[in-house]
């Protein structure tokens, strides 16, 4: 991770003079553990910003396109991110999310997959749920306030974790799984404006 802290580092820097950037709510970061840090997707700049706004270094789970160049993919492997694909159930980037939670890390995830400007609980993806309950992870709702225009305010509200032991040991439906991941979305676009 020596390689994500320089780049994070450079990224602060850089940042830090075309933007300014208000971060509330870090301590809402557990400082160890595994964590599934959820939020909205506005911007190519999102996993940008988490990564500046969260102290500890996150693994992105990121569209399998972004890996088609061997270069870019080499770096984007190298910051901890894996591929996804988001038109079918991708076992395999369920697999690599598990793995990141069962290492204590902290796994990044914008629920509904794609960005958008306003919140459609229906793009909600019942994989965000399922891999926090597989991965026995608390969930921590993020949400990003920006246009993202040179020297303009970036608001990153980090919100306390959710809980969702009750569900560990239960078989839930598919349906259940995207209900609970309706709920994630809620509570990440609670942040705005609060």
């Amino acid at each position: 991770m020596y390689f994500y802290k320089i780049v994070r580092f450079l990224a602060v820097l850089i940042f830090n003079i075309l933007f300014r950037i208000d971060i509330e709510g870090r301590g809402n970061i557990p400082n160890k553990g595994r964590v599934v840090l959820c939020s909205n997707h506005i911007s190519v700049l999102d996993p940008i910003v988490l990564a500046i706004a969260v102290p500890r270094p996150i693994s992105f789970m990121a569209k399998k396109e972004l890996f088609e160049n061997k270069i870019i993919a080499k770096l984007i492997y190298e910051l901890g991110a894996f591929p996804v694909d988001r038109k079918s159930s991708d076992i395999s980037a369920i697999r690599s999310s598990l793995k990141v939670l069962k290492d204590e890390k902290i796994l990044g995830i914008f629920p509904e997959g794609t960005r958008v400007e306003k919140m459609d609980l229906d793009s909600a993806k019942p994989g965000v749920s399922l891999i926090s309950i597989k991965g026995k992870s608390p969930v921590v709702p993020v949400y990003i306030q920006s246009k993202y225009k040179l020297f303009s305010r970036i608001v990153v509200r980090i919100g306390r974790p959710i809980y969702l032991d009750e569900y560990f040991d239960k078989k839930l439906s598919t349906e259940e799984y995207k209900s609970i991941s309706k709920d994630i979305l809620k509570s990440i676009y609670s942040l705005d404006n609060a």
